[in-house]
């Protein structure tokens, strides 16, 4: 870790100021996600409606049988079948809310949607789809057109069911199957299920007072209207616009609309840490050159252990825990006030660039990248209404009212991001025993890996909680997808019928979870967000495994080499075991 020359006390004051603007939003609204809801029916419905949804023909309730069902039809879904193919798996069935595969590109096609990782390392699968992407960091259109590709070379539109949400899935023990329903009326039958819906995945809304009588458009960034805006925003040229939000979607919505629109207010509650966003397309004479296995040598590379000179782990041994957690918490600060400076450099009005600094430790909340966002605020048409992290409470009819004022709008975006879901379950799941899952979970998070819970025969569970944490999501379900088809063909190739964590193995992964929790929490020192679910407290088991990506990498084949030992693997009814 860096050193520094200032003193201690220079980093002091900073985590002190940290503390102050942590406090005074937990003090503005109760801690939690119950400051939002995700639940819009009624008069909320318009704000969960599919605008890209295909028209779907009326089609009887499906009463069938396959192999492996996904409940989502993301990258999780898609880079698992993927895995499962290549073992000579292929009777899977997506059961997706949307209308078509993508997920989370799905969804989201607001202007200027794009991908903050290196896409040479977030695209799964390039190896097998013999595909390089255009940019160093790909838009919106060419990840959710990489999805539907893979779709199609691994034919899984042929078992697809879209427009279909799941609502109930339970353990049949007799059959040794998992019956699925859905709000279509189906009742699909699945040896496995995999829970492959995020934690990220319904639409949520800010409980605003009043937001039902604002008389001008409204919509969710994840639910864009271009039939309003038209296809490149060209009818916003006469549109007063304000945005609700300056999370990630807001950060590349904004400069868009600025570009565009008549006028543009954003309404912050906490600012985003803005970092430089170093793109270019891909340099097609590199691209030429690249070998089969490319970028599974990338990957490799990300597993690899950090090669550490014998002076500095000695350095680095010698430090107690306080001194490394300090350390720690100084580099921090020190990025956070490059982020500041940078602001200083670029937003003219002083005022505007004090209010778009952020103050809390580094990934507190989701770090973001752009070199257009700060510059936005220079222009003209463009106004920063700071709520000091209030946030908007009160809706009139011509717009958002603040310190006594309503800023009168013709369109109001509400980029308020997507329910936090600790499980990621999403539906009522019933196992063994007629246990659910949520009862289940009730004092606490219990799984294996993230991925098995005990009870809970032939079920997984991609990119929940328990799981290691990666900027690049696709790093982590990469590793889960090649343990989950693994462990399947193990059962299929075995002759088993039924894989399910022992309560041991569980209980050993919840002490490992607990153990590499670390002294910092960001529940208690973190201003709110998702990350930390918007400031609530949180058990010390639910929440992500902070022991290190290879070493979750590690632990999963460890607990694969000794399967008898991990789980219960049953024989089919019938049969001796």
């Amino acid at each position: 870790m860096p050193r520094t020359s200032k003193p201690q006390s220079y980093y002091d004051d900073i985590k002190t100021k940290f503390k102050k603007e942590r406090d005074k939003r937990l003090t503005y609204r109760p801690p939690g996600t119950t400051q939002y809801t995700s639940e819009l029916t009624g008069e909320l419905e318009k704000y969960s409606t599919d605008p890209w949804r295909k028209e779907a023909p009326d089609r009887e309730p499906i009463n069938d049988q396959v192999e492996v069902l996904f409940i989502g039809g993301g990258f999780s879904a898609l880079l698992t079948s993927g895995r499962l193919h290549e073992r000579g798996i292929e009777n899977i069935r997506l059961v997706e809310r949307g209308s078509d595969v993508g997920g989370t590109w799905y969804w989201n096609r607001y202007p200027g949607a794009a991908c903050d990782v290196v896409s040479y390392d977030y695209l799964p699968l390039l190896d097998e789809m013999d595909y390089v992407p255009v940019n160093h960091y790909s838009r919106g259109p060419e990840i959710f057109g990489h999805c539907q590709a893979i779709a199609r070379k691994y034919n899984l539109y042929d078992l697809a069911v879209f427009s279909t949400t799941v609502t109930e899935t339970v353990w049949n023990e007799a059959e040794q199957l998992w019956h699925v329903k859905t709000d279509r009326g189906d009742n699909m039958r699945a040896r496995f299920v995999i829970c492959a819906n995020g934690t990220l995945a319904k639409p949520k809304l800010s409980l605003i007072n009043g937001m039902n009588t604002f008389k001008g458009h409204a919509f969710h960034s994840s639910r864009w209207d271009y039939e309003y805006t038209g296809e490149h925003l060209e009818n916003l040229k006469d549109t007063r616009v304000g945005i609700i939000g300056t999370g990630a979607s807001a950060v590349q919505i904004v400069p868009e609309l600025g570009k565009t629109a008549k006028s543009l207010t954003v309404f912050q509650r906490t600012p985003s840490s803005i970092d430089v966003r170093d793109d270019w397309p891909t340099d097609p004479n590199w691209a030429r050159r690249l070998q089969p296995g490319w970028q599974a040598k990338r990957r490799e590379k990300t597993l690899a252990a950090v090669e550490m000179s014998p002076e500095k782990r000695a350095e680095l041994d010698a430090l107690t825990p306080d001194e490394k957690v300090r350390r720690q918490e100084n580099s921090n600060i020190n990025h956070m006030m490059r982020i500041h400076k940078r602001i200083d450099e670029i937003v003219e009005d002083k005022a505007t660039a004090d209010a778009l600094k952020p103050w809390y430790m580094f990934m507190c909340k989701r770090p973001c990248f752009h070199n257009e966002y700060l510059p936005t605020f220079n222009l003209p048409n463009v106004t920063l209404v700071d709520t000091k992290g209030k946030g908007i409470t009160e809706i009139g009819e011509r717009g958002p009212i603040f310190d006594g004022v309503e800023h009168e709008l013709d369109l109001l975006v509400y980029a308020t991001g997507f329910e936090v879901q600790l499980t990621g379950i999403y539906n009522s799941i019933v196992g063994a025993d007629g246990q659910n899952l949520q009862d289940k979970y009730a004092d606490g998070i219990r799984t294996l890996l993230g991925i098995h819970t005990a009870g809970f025969p032939n079920l997984f569970i991609m990119g929940g909680y328990q799981a290691s944490f990666q900027f690049n999501l696709t790093d982590m379900l990469q590793t889960q997808g090649d343990h989950i088809a693994a462990c399947i063909d193990h059962v299929r190739t075995h002759g088993y019928q039924t894989i399910d964590a022992t309560e041991d193995a569980e209980d050993w992964w919840v002490q490992e979870v607990i153990n590499h929790r670390g002294k910092t929490s960001r529940s208690e020192d973190c201003t709110p967000g998702y990350y930390n679910f918007e400031g609530a407290e949180n058990r010390r088991q639910d929440g992500n495994y902070n022991g290190g990506f290879r070493k979750y990498f590690h632990h999963q084949g460890k607990v694969r080499s000794d399967m008898a030992h991990h789980f219960h693997l049953g024989k089919a009814k019938g049969e001796a075991s």
